[in-house]
């Protein structure tokens, strides 16, 4: 059984800072695993910059569809840019929640990226930035919402669109397209972790529109130590490498 309790404490009304109460909890038989925190977040608008732009490509022939349909945009924070005693890092770097991620997976061991910009991240969407359709490389993401916008920022996805054995192009193209039957949207207020399997769910984030904007973080584990995006991935992604 997985429980997950959240109240937040307080918030401004820009979503630069809040303060929110997580206590999370995983049982089955032979195993129970429980992480109780107090987060208390404070977002500085420097140490982001701009995403890349992905370009526009509609799956119709037998190539992977891992790109967004529509340009993507949003600012971004670096592992490197989060100081030590955030506690977003402090939560990250917690062997607690590394085991805790594993058991809602049932994977037997996870680790936490080795990459100084990649392994934590957080994203902030503006007023018009948005996340195209795409699947993810990773088998798995695990998230953090701290702000939702003002209206917009939606985060919508068509599950198992794709399997181990069959990319199901006519499916993907048809949602790419503007086919909205299958898709879900999953709600995402302040507080809330998820764990999701991207690679086989097509998902995006809607376009952001207000001046409050919406803030997430990303957390990167995998089940081989020492992972690192390669330098070419560094720079589309963060513009530097390191």
């Amino acid at each position: 059984m997985f429980i997950l309790l959240w109240r937040i404490l307080n918030v401004d009304r820009m979503g630069r800072s809040l303060r929110w109460l997580v206590r999370i909890s995983y049982r089955r038989p032979g195993l129970t695993v429980a992480v109780s925190l107090v987060f208390a977040v404070r977002i500085a608008d420097a140490v982001f910059r701009p995403g890349p732009a992905l370009p526009l490509r509609v799956a119709s022939s037998p190539a992977p569809v891992n790109v967004a349909v529509a340009d993507s945009s949003r600012s971004r924070a670096a592992y490197d840019l989060i100081p030590a005693a955030a506690p977003i890092r402090r939560l990250y770097e917690s062997d607690d929640l590394t085991a805790f991620i594993a058991a809602v997976l049932g994977k037997r061991v996870l680790y936490r990226s080795a990459d100084p910009l990649d392994a934590l991240e957080i994203a902030v969407f503006g007023d018009g930035d948005e996340l195209g359709w795409h699947f993810d490389n990773s088998e798995f993401s695990v998230t953090v919402m701290y702000s939702e916008s003002e209206a917009g920022g939606h985060f919508d996805y068509y599950p198992w669109l794709r399997g181990e054995h069959d990319e199901n192009y006519p499916g993907v193209q048809k949602v790419l397209l503007g086919d909205q039957g299958g898709v879900i949207s999953l709600p995402g207020s302040p507080g809330t972790l998820a764990v999701f399997r991207g690679q086989h769910a097509l998902h995006r984030v809607t376009p952001v529109s207000g001046p409050r904007p919406r803030i997430n973080s990303v957390l990167t584990y995998g089940e081989r130590p020492g992972m690192k995006l390669n330098r070419l991935t560094q720079e589309l992604f963060y513009g530097r490498t390191a």
